[in-house]
């Protein structure tokens, strides 16, 4: 399904295609006329008997020069069939004349079309007069197959026009090989595919290889087409009748330039669907240039805002200047490529730790998506493969968070050091002291005795745990995948311990406090109440990050995040 692209040295704007060829010629011959080429197509070259050789030679050479600049130019400005025409022809004039005896209009052409024996015949189908082409196929049954001046058939003209009763009873008459000619570069499904689902349908039913035909000039199959004039009925019958392996990348761009258009235009059950059976359509070219990928970024509206914002705000909100275009362009050029760090768009993060670890996360979702097992796109320009490339960007980040971990479970592990030390005492000096006769605590068959045993135990064992997990951090080899699951958490369990053993350290000494002072209420009490201030003060400052943390490490991917789905 391969075919030409206009080159952007060409000479036209719209390559020769056999349509065009009257406004193709004079664009060409003035350009040619501009550049002083045009005496090369008037004229071949002779040698001059007369002259000197060494002059000859002279003028031979130069000619030879103009002669293959002029050729090029023609040659590239032509189509795939145009093209096939002049693919031997070694002079500008041999390769011009060829072609205007294959595409220009004889004097008599359109005097013979006047009088063209199937004019009638495409007259009525032209009216939608089913009754008087029919009987014209009844004398002359080859009428079918018969040209007009454009080189399209009855079907062409039928299905232009949308006489779909007429398409039908064409398509009944007509072999399979019949429907696949064409109006210069258009099937029949081609132009059916822009106008009618009834007529794509039997055409489709008849023969399916033409689902397979490129358009020359747009590089468009009939999917492509639909696709592109947002005809989705069409689209979702032809995507469901066109076998898959024409879609594939090998096979050309079609399966991504569809991707790309249903991307475009919302319609993201069918791009998912095939993305899901071919994941390497993700970075695969259409026949613009574009990949699916690069086509997503550009429409950020596909993913709605992960905060909802009270309607005063989305007043707000619509009317702020959020990127200007080659800010736009970088994220695209990130999200493809895998090259730039988005460190800065983090901002939200407490710590750089917490940045390192979203960066991280980003990296692996994408390279999920983007990055194939057989290492297509494995490299760069600059020959860095993707996990180079970003330890040399995050290397400033990376050692930022090794510090805020490091300097965070130094200070905890201070904290809990100083709580294991407490309680380890506490439990050798019970409030009360012990029986001179038997060694046991005065206070043994006290209920509040319990409750201080077991708060004075649960406090030791939860800050020797703290402390054993920041101890882990600051040993840590801060290698970057130690940012996604390791780091977070341990840190996670050490400040959940902390926040424990200082809790129970407090309902310990208030429960020592009550069993010395139970007869005194009025004192205790405000104590004990002064004594939850610390533990307050410590969820105040800690909580958020610990659950900030949590969330980063344990909750929704990336892409999972509070986004609608596709199908």
């Amino acid at each position: 399904m391969a075919t030409r692209a206009i080159s952007a040295d060409a000479a036209v704007v719209e390559i020769l295609n056999g349509r065009n060829y009257v406004d193709w010629s004079v664009l060409v011959k003035t350009y040619l006329l501009a550049q002083d080429l045009w005496d090369v197509v008037e004229e071949e070259h002779e040698d001059d008997d007369e002259e000197e050789e060494e002059e000859a030679d002279d003028k031979f050479k130069a000619w030879r020069k103009k002669n293959a600049t002029a050729l090029h130019k023609i040659q590239i400005s032509c189509g795939r069939e145009a093209f096939s025409l002049i693919r031997n022809a070694t002079s500008a004039k041999r390769a011009w004349d060829t072609l205007a005896e294959k595409f220009k209009q004889k004097p008599d052409a359109a005097i013979a079309a006047k009088h063209d024996p199937y004019q009638p015949f495409f007259a009525a189908v032209k009216l939608g007069d089913w009754r008087k082409a029919k009987e014209f196929l009844t004398r002359d049954p080859n009428a079918i197959r018969a040209r007009y001046s454009t080189g399209g058939t009855a079907l062409h003209i039928a299905t232009k026009f949308g006489h779909e009763h007429i398409v039908e009873e064409l398509v009944q008459l007509m072999t399979p090989e019949d429907l696949e000619m064409q109006d210069v570069t258009w099937t029949a499904l081609h132009l059916a595919a822009r106008l009618n689902l009834k007529m794509v349908e039997c055409m489709v039913r008849k023969n399916k290889k033409l689902l397979g035909i490129v358009e020359e000039s747009h590089r468009l199959t009939p999917i492509l087409f639909a696709a592109k004039n947002d005809l989705w009925d069409i689209v979702r019958y032809l995507y469901s009748v066109t076998p898959i392996q024409d879609l594939m990348p090998e096979n050309g761009p079609y399966g991504a330039g569809l991707v790309c258009f249903c991307l475009l235009a919302k319609q993201f059950d069918i791009a998912w669907e095939l993305l899901q059976r071919c994941p390497r359509l993700v970075i695969t070219k259409d026949v613009v240039g574009t990949s699916p990928i690069r086509a997503l970024a550009g429409i950020p509206s596909a993913f709605p805002s992960g905060t909802p914002l009270k309607f005063w705000e989305k007043w707000i909100y619509d009317g702020i200047h959020i990127q200007h275009p080659p800010a736009i362009h970088d994220v695209h050029v990130n999200v493809e490529n895998l090259e730039e760090k988005l460190g800065n768009q983090n901002i939200s993060f407490s710590g750089a730790a917490l940045q390192m670890q979203r960066e991280r996360q980003w990296f692996k979702e994408v390279k999920s998506l983007v990055v194939l097992p057989s290492g297509v796109g494995a490299f760069n320009k600059q020959g860095m493969r993707p996990h180079e490339l970003f330890t040399q960007n995050h290397n400033k980040l990376k050692e930022e968070g090794e510090k805020w971990m490091k300097d965070a479970a130094t200070s905890c592990t201070v904290v809990g050091a100083l709580t294991i030390t407490i309680m380890f005492a506490a439990a050798f000096t019970v409030p009360g002291g012990n029986n001179g006769g038997t060694g046991f605590p005065l206070f043994l068959d006290e209920k509040m005795f319990l409750v201080f045993i077991v708060s004075d135990a649960i406090s030791l064992f939860s800050s020797t745990t703290s402390v054993l997990m920041f101890l882990g951090i600051l040993t840590s080899r801060y290698a970057e995948d130690d940012f996604l699951k390791s780091l977070p958490t341990k840190m996670i369990i050490g400040l959940s311990t902390l926040l424990i053993s200082i809790a129970s350290m407090m309902v310990a000494f208030c429960s020592a406090l009550f069993l010395m002072l139970h007869e005194k209420l009025w004192i205790v009490i405000p104590i004990i109440f002064l004594s939850s201030v610390p533990v307050t003060l410590f969820i105040w400052m800690q909580f958020p990050v610990l659950v900030e943390i949590f969330i980063s490490t344990y909750g929704g991917g990336i892409f999972d995040k509070k986004v609608r789905r596709w199908i």
